[in-house]
């Protein structure tokens, strides 16, 4: 039970944390909800990029989460740091009495993931884990022909990433890019949002086997993995991932094939629909080609809609659609593919510990 009551009566104040690559649509998302949220603090330890941020948001600027915790005045707190920092910064803020936000991945190890769940149930606070890809107007339309079970018994399932991050993508950041404390690899932080497809779309994994390599970028982690998966409901698939498509981003993509239904959903960022097609039509299937979009851009359009769904949570009239513990669900997911990888065996769901 939350301790807070339902913010109804003002603006929902927020702060940010991590002022890179992402806090961008961050921003963007809080600017198209200005009549319902306001930003007032934002912290990172980098100067120039703090400075921008300043610039760009004109509030108040910290050098340190300690100190912007205890100066703040926002009710959510906004983690857009490396992976690897999420854990304690989620627990800092949750001790704080704020309710948090955190980027994907929620952590990069199992038990981090556990303890930020345990730490915001018993400071009664909300934790919200950013999964904007489930807001695509194309993926939404997949989710609601798989809950009308559209597809009779789903055989087969594939997700590919094909995208590109040369060395100097990670060599930025201070060199935190690539590493196992604070990022984890391709798995991990690029093909995250599409691992939480297998699980979201498709119900929860049995097992899986996996392979993993770092073929070509001078980083810790790998750079490239593979996975062969089976689902408790019988269905299996694969999913294939690499950093090293040349020249650019190529695909990230999800095909599903059923007893009645094949669909594949396909582009950049899985913005297209390039297959619909089921035994039965129905009048929504007149409208999928207008769920397709043109991007450039790996992230989506879906921050402003997650937002939306925050901002209803703290209102008290929805309920979260990714807090902590379906965050746990992708994390337990892409702990067993490293797992797999590294001890070269099949990894049954759930884990143990």
């Amino acid at each position: 039970m939350h301790r807070f009551a339902p913010i109804t009566n003002r603006r929902i104040r927020l702060a940010l944390v991590g002022c890179g690559r992402i806090s961008a649509n961050h921003f963007g998302a809080i600017e198209g909800h200005a009549d319902q949220v306001e930003l007032t603090d934002v912290c990172d330890i980098d100067p120039i990029a703090l400075q921008a941020a300043v610039t760009r948001t004109g509030v108040t600027g910290h050098a340190s989460l300690a100190d912007m915790l205890r100066h703040t005045s926002a009710d959510l707190v906004i983690l857009t740091t490396p992976s690897g920092l999420h854990p304690q910064q989620t627990i800092e803020v949750a001790q704080a009495g704020r309710h948090v936000m955190t980027e994907k991945p929620m952590a990069t190890r199992w038990h981090d993931g556990l303890r930020m769940v345990r730490a915001c149930d018993g400071a009664g606070v909300r934790l919200f884990v950013v999964k904007q890809n489930r807001r695509n107007a194309t993926l939404q339309l997949l989710k609601q022909a798989i809950d009308q079970g559209r597809f009779g018994r789903i055989y087969n399932v594939a997700v590919n990433v094909f995208w590109t991050r040369p060395q100097s993508y990670y060599d930025q950041g201070n060199g935190w890019r690539g590493t196992w404390e604070f990022d984890g690899g391709a798995f991990m932080n690029q093909a995250s949002h599409y691992i939480d497809l297998l699980d979201w779309l498709i119900g929860p994994v049995e097992s899986v086997m996996s392979y993993t390599a770092t073929q070509a970028r001078r980083i810790e982690a790998e750079d490239s993995g593979v996975a062969a998966l089976r689902w408790r409901s019988g269905a299996m698939g694969t999913l294939n991932v690499s950093m090293l498509t040349y020249p650019k981003n190529l695909e990230g993509s999800i095909t599903v094939l059923g007893e009645t239904g094949t669909v594949r959903i396909g582009g950049v960022a899985v913005n297209e629909i390039q297959h619909w097609e089921f035994a039965e039509t129905r009048a929504e299937d007149d409208g999928i080609k207008a769920a397709s979009y043109a991007t450039t851009s790996v992230y989506g359009f879906g921050h402003p809609l997650y937002y939306e769904n925050v901002i209803q949570t703290l209102r008290g009239i929805a309920e979260p659609e990714t807090d902590g513990r379906s965050g746990l669900r992708s994390l337990e997911l892409l702990v067993a593919l490293y797992r797999s990888a590294r001890d070269g065996i099949q990894v049954a769901l759930p884990l143990d510990c």
